[in-house]
């Protein structure tokens, strides 16, 4: 027997129907429908209808069978009317030339006996949205106006709406505006007076800017009359336009304190509504009419204290911590009110981290006098919390707790006990503590340093952590019998820390252990100098060089700048201006108070933050194997102060500098002198030596800390030569990676020829010059005279990556560079590579 037919298992096409003949099956079947008059036929319609609805979801193209729905249409039964609708809706947006084939259906459903049918057509038409078949909507908005049925009502003004959005012309020509000012004062209906006002405040809005009668008319709705009326009838609306019109009333200016009265007696029972915007919105209103009444104001905080906390209780945790959030800013402004609540803000079990957290915060500022004790004795339970963020922030309260209160004594007990559990990151915490307790309260020096002295630095991991127990073995080493020694480890092992933080407290510790205990710590200061001059970190290598030339002029000096007589910190910065507090109070009730900041911080584009590698990289693809230029992603022109701003601070200069009016000194252990007990007056130079009096007036300072300098001005050496890898391979995402997470080796400014600032018109003749040097472009945008280019690079001989930030200014022809690196120790190599490439763009 001959083997039987192969079938084919091809799947079908997503964007198709599973079988060729299912659209054609469909219209016909649709088609015998239609004139259809049989029992049964809309239970057919609505299968059919399912099956077209389901194929147009899932994104198969069923545009064909439109005539056929349309046909269709003509049935009583609502069920098959919304579907239709959808469907009409959906392509006519897209296919205006369809949307032609709708109206006479749709005005025809218009004056449909059935109210429900006549709102859903009249919805539809509005919905498509067409602009020219906007003259189609003024008749049946028209009826729909004065229809009898609410609902059609209901859906005609917000009808009005779209049509003033499509043309406002055509709105404005037909006087909608007028019939729904009549609507809004005469119409019985409560849904249909609040779809009026707001649609009438957005039209006189946008209107107002450009004519005066819109800006007259807008007025009018916050006049006595309109007001009062509307007031008179809140409890008539839903929690929606019951939030519209207290917004309303906002902008409403009382004529006296009598009258403000009148309007929060009638208002107080909107507080006790089950929605929690309804009696946000109420709270905002209370708070804005009484600002100019101090007692009354603090009144409004005591009497709208209780429907806040049980709002908190009810409802979702992000219901909770939107209320939260409302509450919060108003402890902050009024913290003794909330005092003798506190209790409210404790911490329940199955509460997420984000209340818990705001929680927190309400804690540390409600404390006072009376309370501390036990709002401290809940954070230390908080402190051995599972949840270690929590437990984190929890021993943070206690230490703004410490700081903001007179009697601190169990509270320092408690800091002290953090530090002796075995906890990581416990003991890293409360190390930042003490050092803030020790800044605020010396008197307390003697009893915590007894306990610090017993934490290794060893164990001690956190940056911050470091650098404070670095900071307290600096500025009570007098106190501490092995500072020295522990400083001297550390100065040691300074290659290993990776943290800049530390370096640069590890300088400066070690400098005013030197001015207390000099004989023991002269080794390690000779050793610090030289590692912090060497640094990459320029911050670092500006503090280690400003140190060694203060002492180079005259110890007793250095000692004066570096170690003065200490005074207790009475008050620590702000995080938060009081402008800013007070501009996130005006806008009460919005996404304001639930991020912390203005709105314009999170809508206007320049306040968004800074700027980040999603917005530029976005899915671009790079290849090693190309030996093209890689396709640099270009922004839009809108998106030019975004890509212009930058992920860090300028930091620090070119290291190629250090070789000034000073040399970097080299550091040899070996030849380091033995220490003595010579006092300090005996190391300071004379007041009238100078460090440019030349080599000899700083021969004391090599000698004592055992720093080799090179005298005189030999060459500076050539540097090493560095081959780049021609065809590099490096994805967006680890680009976008690496340069998050790596410190910046350089950061420099670099001048470009004229005759490359004139070729820039074409930024593609860079990234071209550029490839020719290996050095690739990942992504580039800007408008001139400011583009921005990242460039990268890497080694042949390894895995090594140079990562760089280039944004040049076309008016000064100046080039501004950040470079970072996996192999710091080469970054100068290649910023001299890259130099080199970017001075040749443009030169024969």
């Amino acid at each position: 027997m001959p083997p039987p037919h192969q079938q084919s298992h091809r799947s079908p096409s997503p964007s198709q129907p599973s079988g060729k003949s299912e659209v054609s099956d469909l219209k016909s079947q649709l088609r015998q429908l239609a004139g259809s008059r049989g029992p049964g036929t809309d239970d057919g319609k609505r299968d059919l209808f399912k099956k077209v609805i389901s194929n147009m979801t899932i994104g198969i193209d069923v545009s064909a069978l439109f005539g056929e729905m349309v046909m269709c249409s003509a049935t009583s039964d609502i069920v098959l009317k919304k579907m239709c609708y959808l469907y009409v809706g959906n392509y006519a947006k897209v296919n205006p030339d369809l949307a032609l084939l709708t109206i006479n259906f749709l005005q025809r459903d218009c004056k449909d006996q059935d109210p429900m049918i006549r709102g859903l057509a009249l919805r539809s038409l509005c919905s498509l949205r067409v602009a020219n078949l906007v003259e189609y909507l003024v008749g049946p908005l028209g009826s729909g106006l004065k229809d009898n049925n609410n609902y059609v009502r209901t859906v005609a003004v917000i009808g009005v709406l779209k049509l003033y959005h499509i043309s406002a012309s055509t709105c404005i020509d037909a006087d909608f505006p007028t019939t729904l000012k009549h609507l809004l004062l005469n119409d019985p209906d409560a849904q249909v007076v609040a779809n009026c006002l707001s649609a009438l405040q957005e039209i006189w809005t946008l209107e107002s800017t450009t004519s005066e009668e819109a800006a007259r008319e807008r007025e009018t709705l916050t006049s006595k009359p309109v007001v009062y009326y509307l007031l008179n009838r809140i409890k008539e609306f839903s929690e929606w336009a019951q939030c519209l019109l207290l917004d309303l009333v906002t902008k409403y200016i009382p004529s006296d304190n009598n009258e403000i009265f009148d309007i929060m007696n009638l208002l107080e029972d909107r507080l006790q509504h089950a929605n929690g915007a309804v009696v946000l919105a109420t709270i905002k209103l209370f708070l804005h009419l009484t600002l100019s009444m101090a007692d009354v104001h603090q009144q409004v905080y005591e009497r709208i204290k209780a429907p806040l906390l049980t709002q908190v209780s009810s409802g979702s945790p992000e219901q909770s911590y939107a209320i939260l959030s409302h509450l919060h800013l108003l402890v902050m402004r009024a913290p003794h009110i909330f005092a003798s609540d506190y209790k409210h803000f404790y911490c329940q079990y199955n509460e997420p981290s984000y209340v818990k957290k705001l929680k927190l915060e309400m804690l540390t500022a409600v404390a006072n006098e009376s309370n501390t004790y036990e709002i401290v004795t809940e954070l230390c339970e908080y402190a051995a919390n599972v949840d270690i963020p929590i437990a984190r922030e929890s021993i943070r309260a206690v230490g703004k707790i410490a700081l903001q209160q007179y009697d601190v004594n169990a509270i320092v007990d408690r800091l002290l006990q953090f530090l002796e559990m075995e906890k990581d990151y416990v003991t890293s915490e409360a190390l930042v503590l003490v050092k803030d307790l020790l800044r605020k309260y010396p008197q307390w020096s003697q009893d915590c340093i007894a306990v610090v002295g017993n934490i290794s630095s060893k164990n001690v991991h956190e940056p911050k952590a470091k650098a404070a127990l670095i900071w307290m073995l600096g500025e009570y080493s007098q106190d501490m019998q092995d500072a020295p020694y522990v400083l001297e480890g550390l100065v040691e092992n300074w290659d290993e820390e990776h943290s800049a933080e530390v370096r640069l407290h590890l300088l400066t510790a070690v400098m005013k252990c030197f001015f207390k205990r000099p004989p023991e710590t002269q080794k390690a200061l000779g050793a610090a100098l030289a590692a912090g001059v060497a640094d990459f970190d320029q911050d670092v290598h500006g503090r280690a060089l400003f140190y060694y030339r203060l002492l180079q002029y005259k110890v007793s000096i250095a000692e004066s700048v570096v170690n003065p007589p200490k005074q207790a910190v009475s008050v620590f910065a702000n995080t938060q201006s009081n402008e800013i507090k007070d501009r996130i109070f005006d806008e009460f009730n919005t996404l304001s108070v639930v991020y912390q900041k203005p709105s314009y911080m999170f809508t206007d584009k320049e306040h968004r933050g800074t700027f980040d590698f999603s917005d530029e990289l976005g899915n671009l693809s790079i290849t090693a194997e190309s030996g093209d230029v890689v396709p640099a992603e270009r922004v839009e022109a809108n998106d030019k102060d975004l890509l212009l701003s930058t992920t860090e601070k300028d930091e620090g200069r070119d290291p190629s500098s250090n070789d000034s009016a000073y040399n970097a000194p080299s550091y040899d252990g070996s030849s380091a002198p033995s220490a003595t007990s010579q006092p300090l007056a005996d190391l300071a130079f004379s007041s009238t030596s100078t460090p440019a009096q030349g080599p000899s007036s700083s021969l004391a300072i090599e000698d004592m800390f055992g720093l080799d300098f090179s005298v005189g001005t030999a060459a500076t050496p050539s540097p090493p030569s560095l081959n780049l890898n021609a065809k590099p391979a490096l994805d967006p995402g680890t680009f976008q990676q690496k340069w998050r997470q790596l410190p910046i080796c350089i950061s420099e400014e670099y001048s470009l020829s004229p005759q490359g600032i004139a070729l820039l018109t074409s930024p593609q003749a860079l990234l071209q010059h550029m490839l020719s040097h290996s050095i690739h472009c990942i992504a580039s945008g800007g408008q001139s005279p400011n583009l921005k280019f990242f460039f990268f690079a890497q080694k042949v001989e390894e895995a090594s990556t140079y990562l760089v930030e280039c944004i040049i200014n076309t008016s000064s022809a100046k080039s501004q560079i950040k470079i970072k690196a996996d192999d710091q120790s080469s970054s100068l190599v290649f910023s001299t590579l890259f130099q080199s490439a970017l001075s040749k763009f443009g030169l024969p």
